[in-house]
């Protein structure tokens, strides 16, 4: 089989990418006709509409005991409506070990090939999983659109390149010849990657895709089998790439069930069952702390990313208008619900100096929840930034985090309606700004999901950095923003959130914001705090997923 010319040089480009952490993307992310063809919005949306009418049964897996679905869109406010094949985790697990002993023999390239063509065979469907995202998790168009489509693919491309990378680093074989004096001690050596096993992929419910493809991507390429398990309330975006890697492994030639989608109801979970398996060497998961620290004690290789407290730093700016204008966006995009989303802002009792004088730490408060009113008020932006809050527990907390918390309240968050007239149901909760004192730690020190912020007074900014870095050590951190004219405490903060494994954007101004990881460049969770163990996509991502055997003879 092996690599096509196009596979090849899709990967050479891939793999060039990883070592020069250039910009990369192999699949466009915006949405043009020019691009994906001008009827390709309005098909994916009526392939979407067909699903929830039916059973989806493209993933041909046989033998199940139930079709389940539980999903609602945050929307409609109403069942999304597929049901997906329920197979009993003894089902899962014998396929998967079956598939395993095959799938493991077939060459890097031949894997390779396959996964690439089953990226190529999802892209056909970005706009119908925009759909799915759109009504699983609540995201806006655009993003359900990029994060799940374009950027979830490069995202899984990269972990391909990365396994394929890490899988060549050394030869299969040599002759080792060792002088002896009157003889030379000749000896064939070769080395075989040996793949752990079977992976299991816990996905979350918001970000289902661009969260879940690269630990399957990264067991599948190093020759593991896999068993996908989304979170009950997003299943559709990964069972339509699912169905897709199936449909190339099995067109290869290959048996299907290397990959396969697991669904649960939240009455009914399966994942710990599944992850303590002894027949499962290898986890991935994203969500919940409490979960995810459980699975790390396992006696098995796990990778996380969890919760995190994020910060933005403020202490000194060129333009504080484009600073709070970026920095709100980044809250109320998504309404809060990305992992890489900031929580806390520091700001300095003195104010922020600006090349205008200080502006003071009321101003501040003000211009933030004015920037953030005025967005969320646009007709024309504010509803597709925020999107909708996907689970009802976190649409209370933030409606109850004012009262709940204390502190006085700078932004009321409320419940403001979609543009979109059969929208107009959807469950929406705009931002809320709490000021609260540095001494005020038991306030600010865990993630409040959604779209709950922290103004939080300090003495000056060197306590602003202690509260970050404090609050990344002891909690986790995923992102942090920070704003300074001055080179040495752009230095100082720099090196204080190292220490805290904590990556740091600077002085964002414009359109990226503290919450965009970009593949091939960025590392999405350092795994160095307790925000998460693992990060894609670094070596360590892929090589703990496979061990180097080695096998000699004399010659």
């Amino acid at each position: 089989m092996g690599l096509t010319s196009a596979q090849k040089e899709i990967l050479d480009k891939a793999i060039e990418a990883l070592h020069s952490r250039k910009f990369h993307a192999q699949y466009p992310e915006h949405p043009s006709p020019k691009i994906y063809g001008e009827t390709a919005d309005e098909d994916g949306k009526k392939a979407f509409i067909a699903s929830r009418k039916r059973n989806f049964e493209e993933l041909k897996q046989e033998g199940e005991m139930n079709w389940i679905g539980e999903e609602d869109s945050p929307y409609f406010i109403e069942p999304v409506g597929p049901k997906y094949p329920q197979m009993s985790n003894d089902t899962l697990l014998e396929r998967a070990e079956q598939s395993f002993h095959s799938w493991r023999k077939v060459s890097k390239d031949d894997r390779a090939a396959v996964l690439i063509d089953s990226l190529d065979r999802f892209s056909k469907r970005f706009f119908e999983n925009a759909y799915a995202t759109m009504h699983t998790t609540g995201q806006g168009y655009m993003m359900a659109f990029q994060a799940s489509g374009p950027h979830a693919a490069d995202r899984a491309l990269e972990a391909i390149a990365a396994g394929y990378e890490e899988l060549g680093r050394f030869p299969e074989s040599t002759v080792w010849d060792k002088p002896m004096g009157k003889y030379n001690l000749v000896i064939n050596k070769e080395w075989r990657a040996i793949p752990k096993g079977i992976g299991l992929v816990i996905g979350c419910s918001t970000f289902p895709t661009w969260n879940s493809v690269p630990g399957v991507y990264a067991n599948l390429i190093t020759g593991n089998s896999v068993i996908v398990k989304p979170h009950p309330g997003a299943v559709l975006p990964m069972a339509i790439v699912v169905a897709e890697i199936r449909n190339a492994l099995r067109d290869a030639g290959f048996d299907p069930e290397v990959c396969q989608l697991a669904v649960d109801s939240k009455a009914n979970p399966i994942a710990k069952e599944l992850a303590e398996h002894p027949k499962v060497k290898l986890v991935d998961f994203t969500g919940n702390s409490e979960f995810g620290s459980y699975l790390e004690s396992l006696p098995k290789a796990v990778f996380t990313e969890k919760t995190g407290v994020n910060s933005i730093i403020l202490d000194s700016v060129k333009d504080i208008d484009k600073v709070l204008q970026n920095i709100t966006f980044s809250v109320a995009l998504y309404s809060g619900q990305m992992c890489t989303a900031p929580q806390n802002f520091f700001i300095p009792e003195g104010g922020v100096k600006t090349p205008d004088g200080v502006i003071s730490f009321d101003e501040i408060a003000e211009k933030m929840a004015a920037f953030t009113d005025g967005l969320i008020n646009n007709p024309k932006a504010g509803p597709f930034v925020a999107g909708t809050i996907q689970n009802t527990a976190t649409a209370d907390r933030t409606n109850d985090a004012a009262e709940a918390i204390g502190g006085k309240v700078w932004l009321e968050t409320r419940h403001v309606e979609q543009s979109i007239e059969y929208f107009k149901n959807a469950r929406t909760q705009t931002p809320t700004y709490i000021e609260v004192s540095s001494a005020d730690k038991d306030k600010f020190a865990s993630e409040m999901f959604g779209p709950i912020a922290f103004l939080i007074k300090t003495k000056d900014t060197k306590e602003s950095v202690a509260l970050a870095r404090e609050m990344a050590e002891k909690h986790g951190a995923i992102s942090c923003g920070a704003y300074t004219t001055d080179p040495e405490m752009k230095e100082f903060i720099a090196d204080e959130m190292s220490l805290a494994a904590t990556p740091v954007s600077f002085n964002l101004v414009g359109g990226i914001y503290v919450n965009q990881n970009a593949a091939f460049s960025d590392f999405h969770v350092t795994g160095g705090n307790p925000a998460g163990n693992a990060s894609f996509t670094n070596p360590n991502y892929v090589n703990e997923r496979f061990t180097w055997v080695g096998m000699r003879e004399p010659a």
